[in-house]
């Protein structure tokens, strides 16, 4: 995807949901990925079934109190989404896990600042890339200095959204991060894994040749 086409298809629906790209900004030595955690992580969050009234209006309140607490954003309102090389959509990644496929390119970390006018669960649900459709949201977002990580999923009753406190700390994350860079299975991308390996090199860590990920609170993107 080309420049003007990432920014048609995925920049400018961002920016309409109050969400404004900060180009080539992602800070040096920003975990790569977060794909599970332990219950003692666990900083905070809140969950909401389909059929609460105003389910948008509170889905958006809670999360921007969450992250205003655990302190997702720095002092221009900048943080990290993770959003795809290409322009694969939230919903292709579901169906992408469901059926076990892994061999597009893995997503990365943007660099974005929350403008005074946003709607992430709404309208940034709705772009595609951060959800399915409005108040159907779904998205990992990072603290510029790796200091919170926050999740969010739908369930088949309503949308769960969690936040991880230092998870470049957790012994969970670390080790589901070395099972992936160690994963040599059929759908591992190589890609992904070389660029976690060389993260937890860089943290003194190694990848292990586990024959199974290891128990956690919860596996997901």
């Amino acid at each position: 995807m080309g420049a003007e086409e990432r920014e048609r298809k995925v920049y400018r629906p961002l920016r309409r949901a109050g969400l404004e790209v900060v180009p080539d900004a992602v800070p040096e030595g920003v975990m790569p990925f977060v794909g599970a955690y332990g219950r003692e992580d666990v900083a905070g969050g809140f969950s909401h079934d389909y059929d609460t009234p105003g389910l948008v209006e509170r889905l958006n309140e809670d999360w921007y109190g969450l992250a205003v607490a655990t302190g997702l954003f720095d002092h221009r309102r900048e943080f990290l989404v993770m959003l795809p090389q290409g322009n694969r959509t939230h919903a292709a990644y579901l169906r992408d896990m469901r059926e076990g496929y892994h061999v597009e390119p893995p997503a990365l970390w943007t660099r974005v600042r929350l403008l005074e006018r946003w709607d992430v669960m709404g309208r940034g649900a709705a772009s595609a890339f951060l959800g399915l459709y409005a108040g159907h949201p779904g998205f990992g977002m990072m603290a510029l200095d790796s200091s919170v990580y926050v999740i969010c999923s739908t369930g088949e009753r309503g949308v769960d959204v969690v936040a991880v406190a230092h998870p470049y700390r957790s012994e969970t994350v670390l080790r589901h991060l070395e099972w992936i860079a160690g994963y040599d299975g059929r759908w591992g991308h190589r890609e992904y894994k070389q660029r976690i390996a060389a993260w937890l090199a860089a943290h003194g860590r190694t990848a292990t040749a586990e024959a199974g990920a290891p128990a956690v609170a919860r596996d997901g993107s």
